[in-house]
Parts: structure tokens; sequence; C-alpha cells
């Protein structure tokens, strides 16, 4: 004699369950790889951030835990990767591809000193490329903005990790 108990849609009950236990785990498993921002990386963000870039300023104010969490939540922060967006403006094979990307990227940070940019070699290209952007009308308004030096620039698609977007 076997006695089954059988809730009203017992089937679905169970694996909402088990989908549930699958996405908290996964939760946890994510935020145990991300840890927190170096003191010293948190600490120069403040000061760029209270030093005006011109006649306008920032005051930084932390609520609570917020900076702690923070902390915690950053410091493994070249180990969890994201979608984002950066501007190319470089990307060449050629036999002066390398000194033509060093150039390409000189004359960006004399144009635009403020925003980050990155030269990578991927077997046989040199990339130069500038920003990190979370979303793309985000990258489409720097887009604009560096096109007036830079006509030829595109939007592309890159992954991005929070150190990133500390710099």
């Amino acid at each position: 004699v076997s006695v089954r108990i059988v809730y009203p849609g017992s089937s679905d009950w169970f694996k909402k369950i088990v989908t549930m236990y699958r996405i908290i785990v996964s939760l946890l498993f994510v935020f145990g790889l991300y840890g927190g921002v170096s003191a010293q990386s948190l600490a120069s963000f403040k000061e760029r951030l209270s030093q005006p870039a011109g006649s306008a300023a920032v005051t930084v104010v932390e609520h609570g835990d917020a900076a702690g969490v923070v902390s915690r939540e950053s410091q493994s922060n070249d180990r969890i990767r994201f979608k984002g967006y950066r501007i190319g403006i470089f990307f060449d094979n050629g036999a002066e591809a390398r000194a033509n990307a060093l150039a390409a990227k000189q004359t960006f940070e004399t144009a635009f000193p403020d925003i980050p940019v990155y030269l990578v070699y991927e077997n046989p290209y040199f990339k130069v490329s500038a920003g990190n952007c979370v979303t793309s009308e985000e990258a489409i308004v720097l887009l604009g903005k560096i096109r007036s030096q830079f006509p030829e620039a595109y939007l592309m698609r890159e992954d991005l990790t929070v150190a990133d977007l500390i710099r």
C-alpha cells in the first residue's frame, strides 16, 4: 500500500520551488565571487569626484552602510564581467598598424583626457577603443562627442568589469 499526497498543481509547485532554489543558489554564488573595492581605490574615486572639473563641484556624502556595501561588493572588481559599450577609434592589421594605433591613442588622450582609452592587440589586429559605457544611450552620446575628432569612430560591444567603471 502506498500513500501519495497530491496537492492541486503539485508538480508545478515543486518545479517552482526547485527553480527558486536554483536562482537563490546562483545569486549567492555570484555575490560570493564579488568582493569590495580596496580602500585606496574608493578613496581615489571620492577624491576625483570632489575635485571640480571647472566651475562646478561635487559634494560626496556617504549614507549609513552604503559605503561598506559598495566596498564589499566591489573588492574583486575584475572577476565579474558584464556587457557594455566602448567607442572604437582604430582597427588595423597593416604593416604600420602598431605605430598608427599608438598615434591614435596619443591623439585621443590629448583631445579627451577625461575619457579612458585602451590599446589592445588581438592577433592580427591592433584596436584602440575608448570609454566605459553601461548603456547604449550613454555610448551614443559619447560617440557623437568623439566623432568631432575621429569621424570614423564606431560603437562596439565590450565586456566590462567593475574596475573599468572605477577608472
